[in-house]
């Protein structure tokens, strides 16, 4: 490169370069009529969607030798899968997983609010008094929790479906809440984690990776 450069060869948006200058993706460089096309040199993190069934833990690490949603993935050699946010062994659902910790962190840390959002299915149905409660605040042993947002979806029978968001994800908190308010949950699933929503053609232990043009979209979202 350096000879080419020094025999003039090579222009940067018309000018000649010189060894030393810099350039950035606007800049159009050329070696002789040849147009050079080349990527930012950070490369875009890899961003894995994974559908959980029930079943499975989101550790490496299990003493009980249960399955691990990592025998899952695709194996990496020079990095490693990080779980966006976590899904208890009986939660099926949305799993988000990346290559890139700074990303990680700022989909999951609470000062974030990144929402998350649930079907949940109860055995019997929400009164005034109890959707009241969960929308507004109840207690639980770690604090004070409520949803952003529930809405009652139907149901037959003792079940009963209800989605709701919320903008944490501590330990089973979304299984606490209705227990708080007297209710028993038979059936959770993750279907949105921010800006990332669980897609239909994705079947129970499948997984898909984002392409390029998804993951620009997504950084651009969460800024």
């Amino acid at each position: 490169m350096e000879e080419l450069i020094a025999s003039g060869q090579v222009t940067v948006n018309g000018k000649t370069a010189q060894v030393g200058d810099r350039i950035d993706v606007r800049d159009v460089v050329r070696v002789g009529k040849r147009v050079i096309h080349f990527r930012s040199a950070r490369r875009l993190p890899r961003i894995m969607l994974y559908h959980k069934p029930e079943g499975e833990i989101v550790s490496r690490d299990d003493p009980q030798g249960r399955p691990s949603v990592f025998d899952k993935l695709p194996q990496l050699r020079s990095s490693k899968w990080i779980a966006i946010g976590r899904l208890d062994y009986n939660t099926s659902g949305l799993l988000v997983f990346t290559t890139d910790g700074e990303l990680a962190n700022r989909l999951m840390h609470p000062r974030f609010e990144v929402e998350r959002e649930y079907a949940v299915r109860i055995i019997g149905r929400l009164t005034p008094e109890q959707a009241a409660l969960l929308t507004s605040g109840v207690a639980l042993e770690d604090g004070v929790a409520k949803f952003d947002y529930l809405s009652d979806e139907g149901g037959e029978g003792s079940n009963h479906w209800y989605r709701v968001i919320l903008k944490e994800g501590r330990n089973r908190e979304v299984r606490r809440m209705f227990e708080a308010a007297g209710m028993t949950v038979s059936r959770l699933m993750r279907v949105r984690f921010g800006p990332i929503n669980l897609p239909s053609r994705l079947k129970r232990g499948k997984s898909m990776e984002l392409n390029e043009a998804e993951i620009g979209r997504l950084l651009e979202l969460v800024g």
